[in-house]
């Protein structure tokens, strides 16, 4: 895709909406519809990279309650020609058919590749890339089993939205809207700066666009690329801007 002059590709991640508490969730559901707002003026596409709902899970004729201001304005926006994708993370894996269905929005479930003005992009959520994790991994194959999913559509929404709730806020950096940051642990312990180096060693892109570590940084990887890691709503604000020549990691000021 080669951007139309004065037009830019926007990329966003790990807004969490629903923790820690309804008035907090709130807040930043106003702020990140605020700036899809402001970016709409010049985007040409928006790619919301996982982690959106802290909890999301589709039965066959419900979804979570909540959220109304935000699944509005994505409507609105498409409605008005914008070209939104999106994709599943850890915490809302469990998405199927509403997004596309009632949003006219695609939901990737696995990392995509683009090219724009001749940029190679890798895009993805970040879980389960790279080596270790491997607890998680065996954990988000069960998960994404469609047996698993069937059983679990079993129990009644209140019970399998709730439970579900309940297990993805204890994680310990999801708990609350904190100051304190993700430490970054050095090249051999990050795991996407190990994926990334892992790739370009069998083909190149420009850019890794990654979520998921809650870290807002732009890291030069050997050969000239770049990986940038989106950050968070709960501490950053932060997103990603491609104006046709360079990307770069920024930060919403209202």
């Amino acid at each position: 895709m080669q951007l139309p002059h004065g037009k830019k590709i926007y990329f966003a991640s790990d807004f969490h909406f629903g923790i820690p508490n309804h008035a907090a969730s709130i807040a930043r559901e106003r702020r990140v519809c605020n700036w899809l707002d402001q970016v709409s003026k010049d985007a040409a596409q928006i790619y919301l990279v996982g982690d959106m709902f802290d909890t999301w899970f589709e039965y066959k004729n419900v979804v979570p309650k909540g959220y109304t201001r935000f699944l509005g304005k994505l409507a609105a926006l498409t409605d008005a020609g914008m070209h939104i994708e999106a994709f599943t993370g850890n915490h809302d894996l469990w998405m199927k058919d509403y997004f596309i269905t009632e949003l006219n929005i695609p939901v990737h479930h696995h990392p995509i590749q683009r090219t724009f003005n001749g940029k190679k992009f890798f895009i993805g959520h970040g879980d389960g890339l790279g080596p270790g994790d491997n607890g998680y991994k065996v954990l988000k194959k069960v998960l994404r089993s469609p047996v698993s999913q069937w059983m679990y559509r079993r129990l009644h929404p209140d019970t399998g939205v709730g439970l579900a709730g309940w297990f993805s806020r204890l994680g310990p950096k999801h708990t609350a809207e904190t100051e304190e940051k993700e430490p970054f642990l050095g090249v051999e312990k990050e795991w996407l700066v190990q994926f990334c180096l892992q790739t370009l060693e069998v083909e190149y892109f420009d850019y890794f666009i990654f979520g998921h570590r809650h870290l807002a940084m732009e890291f030069p990887l050997p050969q000239n690329s770049l990986y940038v890691n989106l950050g968070d709503w709960l501490r950053y604000d932060s997103y990603g801007e491609f104006d046709g020549e360079q990307m770069r990691l920024k930060y919403y000021k209202p």
